[in-house]
């Protein structure tokens, strides 16, 4: 697929869910590029590691004294998984749902197609682990789905690890996929409306498609007779409607694209605008200080 996705935990979007649980867990968003050039950096995304409340070292006492993890209750094992991955522990968080891996139950694989997925961009890990995580992630979502396909998470990180393995399986392959994946983001739009990551996968979904360039259409017009398109309205549509789930200034990504998105659309007004967001959100990531040097260079061409 023409860009690689972009894709961002909101702690408070999973709660948001309908039939969510709290965990009772303070800390703030996890974030992820999984484009190559990024994933060496991605450890600096990780915005702290939170003091253990009461609960969450009880849970966490329990699973590493306690050989028989699968004695716990369902909530307790789902809260601890979630406090794991708040914290960005991520071996920790796999080697603890790996348990789950023949479960039934569609909230542990998810959540292990996604800690599978997170091992795999660790810069520390080598080629063929990638590989072979990027692919166990997919089939880990795959029966996610296959268990629960009313479930908005399971066709957000189905889409999510489908893009992820298009890496591997050639350009018919990856532009094939780019129907399904836009497919499952709708449905978990439609399943959660309230779901700010796939309304920002989405919206990057489009903005990728309607960028390409007319050779890479011309390629896969010949592959395809109806290649994948979208234009930059559908790509500000779900980058504005994701600013109505989070807080607006949350995420300085979001409103880059949304002044790239502008900027192609010759709406300058509109561009300066959403591009001087982006550049008065604090940059407190790796990310964040990357997108406004991309401003900065955006905000020079448009004078």
């Amino acid at each position: 697929m023409a860009g690689r996705v972009l894709t961002r935990y909101v702690g408070k979007t999973l709660l948001s869910a309908p039939g969510a649980k709290g965990i009772g867990v303070r800390g703030t968003a996890r974030l992820y590029w999984t484009a190559t050039a990024r994933t060496s950096g991605r450890a600096a995304f990780i915005l702290g590691l939170p003091t253990l409340s009461c609960l969450g070292y009880e849970v966490y006492h329990r699973l590493q004294s306690s050989a028989v993890v699968h004695a716990l209750q369902k909530e307790e094992v789902l809260e601890q998984a979630d406090y794991l991955y708040s914290c960005a522990e991520t071996e920790k968080l796999y080697q603890m749902l790996l348990q789950f891996r023949n479960s039934n139950d569609a909230d542990f694989l998810w959540r292990l197609a996604r800690a599978s997925r997170d091992l795999s961009l660790l810069p520390n890990t080598e080629a063929w682990q990638k590989k072979q995580l990027t692919f166990e992630a997919f089939e880990y979502a795959k029966k996610a789905l296959e268990k629960d396909d009313k479930c908005f998470a399971a066709h957000k990180w189905y889409a999510v690890c489908l893009s992820d393995i298009g890496d591997y399986e050639g350009i018919k392959v990856k532009i094939g996929n780019s129907y399904i994946i836009r497919e499952h983001l709708e449905r978990a739009i439609k399943l959660n409306p309230k779901d700010a990551t796939s309304l920002h996968i989405l919206g990057y979904w489009c903005f990728a498609f309607a960028e390409l360039p007319w050779y890479q259409r011309k390629v896969a017009a010949v592959i395809f007779a109806s290649p994948p398109v979208s234009t930059y309205e559908e790509s500000v549509y779900n980058l504005n409607t994701f600013l109505l789930s989070v807080d607006p200034n949350f995420y300085s990504k979001n409103l880059l694209m949304l002044g790239k998105a502008y900027m192609a659309m010759k709406d300058k007004q509109k561009a300066l605008y959403w591009l001087n967001k982006a550049k008065e959100c604090p940059a407190h990531t790796l990310e964040d200080k990357e997108v406004h040097k991309e401003v900065l260079e955006l905000l020079k061409k448009l004078g």
